[in-house]
């Protein structure tokens, strides 16, 4: 089970002075690698694709970011914090802050 997962609130612990202690939403998670919402933007040259309606030029997108640098934002708190995973009664995992053990 991975401790983060798409549309999580979070927070970027280490990188460049740009994103580092930057906050938005996880769009996707690409195995060990996360896309933030608004967060390291690259700028990629796309060729004209006039089937699709595309125009060319340069687009800016998110880059990805390695998931050992970003943690859960808690709402309460506002600041990031670390998750863990418990086994409930029935045998469902579920995350829980390991600040306060509250569920996620």
């Amino acid at each position: 089970m991975n401790r983060i997962k798409k549309g999580d609130q979070v927070v970027v612990t280490t990188g460049n002075k740009k994103i580092k202690g930057q906050t938005g939403e996880v769009l996707r998670v690409d195995g060990e690698r996360v896309f933030v919402s608004n967060l390291n933007l690259v700028k990629r040259a796309t060729k004209p694709n006039p089937q699709a309606g595309q125009a060319g030029g340069l687009i800016e997108r998110e880059a990805s970011i390695h998931i050992s640098n970003v943690m859960l934002l808690n709402p309460a708190t506002g600041k990031g914090e670390r998750t863990a995973t418990k086994v409930l009664e029935n045998g469902k995992r579920i995350r829980v802050l390991r600040s306060s053990g509250e569920a996620i």
